[in-house]
């Protein structure tokens, strides 16, 4: 199993172990690290290797977000990176406690590239009919990314596991 950690995180792949399938081809990714996870298993796929099941948990996802909630994203991060990655971890495990995490370094192309980043449909599905099975997994109570947009657009192509009152970390207390 391979596992890409979400922005500014480190080996957080323990907050989802009641979910990953640890086999040898299986690619997971978390937030950010789902678009790196989805990036990799194309790779791998136009090399001809074996991928099964392609894992996003709570995949970044802000295509229903405006330009200019995207610039204020950016524009905070370039005034004050560490309040704004605090502001950002703590969002990310409301309405719950934060619990302890490994930070990585970061760096705003990370941040501007996964607030932009496009998920098309014909490229997931591309790899769907390449066998690889897709599965999604998001939280009702996620105040990081738009939740509802995202099992709207990733039904068309994965199984979509909604969890109830569960925030972007997928974790309900």
């Amino acid at each position: 199993m391979k596992f890409y950690s979400g922005f500014s995180l480190k080996n957080e792949s323990y907050l989802f172990e009641a979910f990953i399938k640890d086999t040898e081809f299986t690619v997971c990714g978390f937030s950010y690290g789902a678009i790196k996870a989805f990036e990799y298993v194309k790779k791998e796929l136009a090399c001809g290797n074996r991928i099964d099941t392609l894992q996003l948990f709570s995949p970044a996802y802000f295509q229903s977000k405006t330009r200019e909630f995207k610039q204020l994203q950016l524009m905070a991060y370039r005034r004050n990176e560490e309040v704004y990655l605090r502001q950002f971890i703590n969002a990310c495990f409301a309405p719950y406690s934060v619990k302890p995490l490994e930070h990585s370094v970061t760096i705003l192309e990370e941040l501007d590239e996964l607030l932009h980043f496009q998920w098309v449909f014909d490229e997931l599905q591309e790899i769907v009919e390449q066998g690889v099975k897709i599965e999604v997994y998001l939280g009702s109570e996620d105040r990081i990314i738009d939740a509802e947009s995202a099992k709207h657009f990733f039904l068309q192509v994965a199984t979509v596991t909604y969890i109830k009152n569960a925030n972007h970390f997928l974790q309900i207390n």
